[in-house]
């Protein structure tokens, strides 16, 4: 936590996945586009669930995937497809989200809140607020998004 009491997100600009999935995990894959979103939720939830997450944690992590989802099939530049990948290590619940596209951010994204009445540039602040950690990674392999969340 930083001195404001907020979980920072890291950024790595290799465009690799940092992250291994452990040998022998279950993982769940959906590949989707804008008009999906609803299945995204869907498929997350019931995910969720059966890795554990309590009920009421589920609302909070539909959102935080949602906003990520979201910014992966309006901002993901060469391609509005995107893959969720969603697995369990120990008591946490990963959520890899991956688009095509690749930038160069000014800083690391999801660190400043938005401004007051702002109606864009909340996913990842809102993500980073209610997930455990997360991570952003992007480059020749596209940005992947990969979120914790307790269970």
């Amino acid at each position: 936590m930083n001195e404001d009491g907020v979980r920072p997100a890291r950024f790595l600009a290799s465009g690799d996945r940092s992250l291994p999935i452990p040998a022998g995990a279950a993982v769940a894959e959906l590949a989707f586009c804008l008009p999906d979103l609803p299945d995204v939720r869907d498929f997350a939830a019931v995910w969720a669930v059966r890795g554990g997450m309590a009920p009421e944690s589920l609302t909070d992590f539909l959102v935080a995937v949602n906003e990520v989802a979201t910014n992966a099939v309006t901002h993901g530049h060469t391609s509005a497809k995107a893959v969720l990948r969603i697995w369990a290590v120990g008591r946490n619940l990963v959520v890899e989200i991956h688009d095509q596209g690749r930038w160069t951010p000014a800083e690391i994204p999801g660190q400043t809140p938005p401004a007051p009445y702002a109606t864009s540039g909340m996913g990842l602040w809102v993500a980073r607020m209610i997930s455990s950690d997360i991570t952003v990674e992007t480059g020749a392999a596209g940005t992947f998004i990969t979120m914790f969340f307790k269970v």
